[in-house]
Parts: C-alpha cells; structure tokens; sequence
C-alpha cells in the first residue's frame, strides 16, 4: 500500500501561531451554546477566574514544549511513559478525540440545519462537513496547521459584530446584576464545568509538539492567546445576558446564532447566514486536526508506528468517525435526553482531560529530569 506524507516535517511552527492554535482551538462549538449554561450575569466572573486557571494550565505545557523528550515526540512520550502505558493512553486518546469530532460536528451541523438549510437531510450536511476536513487533513499534519491563520482571519472578528448589543436600545443594564452571587446553585457548579472544559482545546497541542517549535518565548503566545479567549468568552456572554435577560437565555437553543438574525445592516441582509458559513472554517480546522490525531492514536495501538501512514488506514479512520456521527445522530442526538447526555459526557471528558494531562506531563518531565 502507498505510504502517505501526512506526519512529515519540513520546518517547525512556532511563535504567533501557538498564539492562533490555543485561540481557535478553544472557540468551538461550546461557545455558541455557552450563554445557555451560565444563564446569570455574575458568571462571567467565573469565565475570567476559569480563564486565569488555564493560564497555569498553559504554563505547564509549556514545560512539556521546551523539554527535550517533546522534540522527540512518540520516542519521547516512551521514555517518560514505558510502552505498555503509551499504549493505554493511545486507546484512550483514540475514543475521547473520537467522541470530540463527534460532538462539534453534530453541534454545527445542528446549527446549519436550523439557520440554513432546514429542509436537507442532516446526514449530507455531516458528510460534507467531513469530506472538507478530510480534503484539508490529506495534506498532512504541518499543512493542517498552518490552516489556523486562515481559521483565525474568518473567525476572530465575528465578535466584533456583536459590540452593537452593548449599547441601547438593545441592550437592558438592569440584567447584568447581581454582579456577585446572592446563591450559588448546582447551576452554578456545572457553569464552571463548562467553562473550564470549553479552555479545553489547547490539550491537544502537546500531542502535535514534534511540528510545533521549542522556542523559550512559547508560553507568551499561549498566555496571550488564552487571553484573547478569556475576552471572545466574555464579550459574547455579556452581550447574550444584555439581549436576552437571565430569564429568557436558558430557554434558547442557539443564542449567539439568534442574535446574529437581529445584524441589520444596509447593504447586506441575514447577516447570521453569513457568520455561520464563516464559523465553518474554525469547525474544519478543528475536525481536520483531530482527524490527523485520531489516525496517530489508531497506528500507535495498532502497533504501526515503525511504517508509513497509508490511504487504507487514513480513510479507514474517516469512515469510523463518519459511522460514529451517523449512529449518534440517529440514536441519541435526535431526543433532547440523548442531546443533553452527550454534552454532559463531551463536558466532563474536556474538563477531566484538561486537568490531568498538562499536570502529568508537567510532573514527569521534572521528575525525568530531577533523576
């Protein structure tokens, strides 16, 4: 069989586009369902401390980047981990990316059905979603890399389309109080577990590091680019609670989306149309990146490293997640319990993941290196 190219090297990508990785690789599909979750005002307290907490998170990784074993990627993770373990954490990785692509790509073609094209058959919505991200991961892992400038350009500036929402007669200052807490509910609990899960993306990174560069000045393009998040987060939160009221938010599906209905502009019209389509790019990225990692998982505990990525075993990975969508969809997404369960899991897994990898990694570098 053919070997394909997908994990070759040619020059290592750093400095700003760590910046652009950890920025897009947070704003997925949890952030146009966020304000549903958080509901009252004073939880954007909650997206800033939240914030802040991913910034050690991110200080952690940056260890594991600058440490010797990450340059030697599979080869460094068997030396700090014993083969047998690597495995383990290949199947492992292999389901939860599996149940990642799953749930963004349900969540955004839900979204495209409901705004854009209410009368197609979701399924050929999912295969076009994922023909276009197998056709962007084909090129390989450093190509699909470098499409995060293109993912950034159509995406970071979506918010500033909401900056309208902050001002009259839009926008009811009464609904952003109470700023601090007079209760705190199960509710409340369960926002920070979203917020914290949906900093999630960049855990990922460590697992691409052999492309990306070891330059000493990596953690300050991922403290600026968690920051960017942290202000994305916030700007589109307050401007939900300003729109809606705390009242009303929990009660839309897409609240982002719905606001983007209410864009008027003089020239252009359905303006929401036009920011959904641009969301697209940020969704291909994402899914064509975790393709690429799904693959890498499957050849790791399969046992395939020592050989050359093949067409067979890279569609192969495709049509697993392909079927894994379709019988979500026809199963479980389809009913508002199955839909919630779904989210619940995909929440809970980016939360738990993101607390124990970089903490890991971390723990035994400095340990691998104290010996």
């Amino acid at each position: 069989m053919r070997s394909l190219f997908l994990y070759n090297r040619t020059s290592p990508i750093g400095g700003i586009y760590f910046l652009f990785l950890v920025n897009r690789m947070q704003m997925h599909y949890f952030i146009l369902i966020m304000p549903v979750y958080l509901v009252h005002s004073y939880m954007v307290w909650g997206i800033v401390v939240m914030g802040l907490l991913s910034q050690l998170n991110l200080m952690m990784m940056s260890k594991w980047f600058n440490s010797s074993y990450a340059a030697k990627g599979y080869q460094g993770f068997l030396q700090l981990f014993g083969k047998r373990a690597v495995q383990v954490f290949a199947i492992l990785g292999f389901l939860i990316i599996l149940f990642k692509i799953s749930i963004i790509t349900l969540g955004y073609v839900e979204m495209l059905h409901s705004f854009i094209y209410p009368s197609m058959n979701k399924k050929w919505l999912i295969l076009m979603i994922l023909l276009i991200s197998l056709f962007v991961a084909s090129h390989g892992m450093e190509k699909t890399l470098r499409f995060v400038i293109i993912a950034f350009l159509c995406g970071a500036w979506i918010v500033i389309m909401f900056i309208p929402f902050f001002f009259p007669p839009i926008a009811n200052y009464r609904d952003l109080y109470p700023l601090i807490p007079t209760e705190w509910s199960g509710q409340s609990w369960q926002g920070l577990l979203f917020i914290w899960s949906a900093f999630s993306g960049p855990v990922y990174l460590v697992f691409m590091v052999p492309w990306l560069s070891s330059n000493k000045k990596i953690s300050k393009y991922l403290v600026i680019g968690n920051m960017l998040t942290i202000i994305e987060f916030s700007l589109l939160f307050i401007a939900s609670v300003l729109f809606y009221g705390s009242n009303f938010l929990s009660k839309i599906n897409f609240p982002i989306g719905y606001m983007g209905s209410y864009i008027q502009t003089s020239g252009l019209e359905r303006i929401d149309h036009i920011l959904i389509s641009f969301h697209m790019f940020n969704y291909v990225f994402d899914i064509s990146i975790l393709l690429l990692c799904l693959y890498g998982a499957g050849r790791v505990f399969m046992r395939k490293m020592n050989k050359g990525a093949t067409r067979i075993g890279f569609l192969s990975s495709w049509f697993i997640i392909l079927i894994s969508i379709i019988l979500m969809d026809q199963w479980l997404w389809e009913t508002i319990p199955g839909q919630k369960m779904l989210l619940n899991i995909q929440i809970w897994l980016g939360a738990f993941i993101y607390l124990l990898v970089p903490a890991i990694l971390f723990t035994a570098v400095k340990r691998k290196e104290s010996m």
